[in-house]
């Protein structure tokens, strides 16, 4: 008999890389990387 698929634990985990993301794309916001424009540079050249 083959074993059934984790439904439960696959979702768990791209809930986890979801968050994961989130978190990253949040801290870059806050964080200015060094020789990249800033978030707010953008906005006005534009």
């Amino acid at each position: 008999m083959a074993t059934k698929p984790n439904y439960q634990y696959e979702k768990r985990q791209r809930e986890l890389a979801k968050q994961k993301k989130k978190q990253e794309k949040a801290q870059r916001k806050t964080t200015p990387i060094p020789g990249e424009p800033a978030p707010a540079d953008l906005k006005e050249t534009g």
